[in-house]
């Protein structure tokens, strides 16, 4: 498949047109940032952990039921994807308060929620990302009834595969974030499953073995990601 225009360039990655309409080549690179962009760094060797995760875990979710944009890996830092037509939604499932949910409701982090739960952001970088609701999602026309139904269905599916699947090597899924989109009219998972966006504690002494190392500047992110690249692989 040749690689072609580049169509977007986001803060983590890079997506390419292809000889193929109906694919597009995904680049993950090792740019870091935090907090709306506010604070940007490098974490050397996490476009190659993120890509192998993601499509590690995107190849697991399609077992499981959950449909989504992966194809296949083509390099240490690219993938092929659907063509997806990404909604301007950002799905948040939190098993465990942290975070922004932990200080906006004055919860102590590490605080397990009684039942998970699910929020939406308005995917808008200058707005930055504000919370909103299901009358939100339905007055702007960011999806429809049936299409929210779906995303709300996928993302349940996601988190009982995560947990189980990081239970099993040690990690506690504290929360998440999910993009998904249109392909052929339908609602499937896009973007990535990383350490970049998800909340990963270890099950035992609750190191954070993700960006949250880069956001709070505690040190040794390079090896968390490893780390959680080499339990999971």
């Amino acid at each position: 498949m040749e690689k072609l225009d580049m169509l977007y360039e986001g803060k983590a990655k890079k997506v390419f047109k292809t000889n193929d309409e109906k694919r597009y080549i995904v680049e993950y690179k090792d740019d870091a940032t935090a907090f709306n962009g506010e604070k940007k760094g490098t974490i050397v060797g996490k476009g190659i952990v993120n890509n192998k995760m993601s499509g590690l875990l995107f190849k697991l979710l399609e077992e499981k039921g959950v449909k989504n944009h992966f194809e296949e890996i083509i390099s240490d830092k690219e993938m092929i994807v659907k063509a997806v037509k990404i909604l301007p939604l950002e799905v948040i499932v939190r098993n465990v308060a942290a975070g922004s949910l932990a200080k906006r409701l004055g919860l102590k982090e590490g605080t397990i929620m009684k039942s998970t739960v699910l929020e939406f952001s308005y995917k808008d970088d200058d707005l930055g990302d504000p919370m909103i609701n299901e009358y939100h999602i339905k007055a702007m026309e960011l999806a429809t009834d049936e299409q929210l139904d779906i995303i709300k269905k996928y993302a349940f599916m996601v988190n009982d595969t995560l947990m189980e699947f990081f239970g099993q090597k040690g990690i506690k899924l504290i929360d998440f974030k999910l993009e998904f989109g249109l392909f052929d009219g339908e609602v499937i998972l896009a973007d990535e499953i990383s350490p970049d966006t998800c909340r990963l504690w270890d099950a035992k002494t609750n190191e954070k073995l993700d960006k949250d190392r880069f956001r709070r500047d505690m040190g040794n992110v390079e090896e968390a990601y490893l780390e959680v690249l080499g339990r999971i692989q």
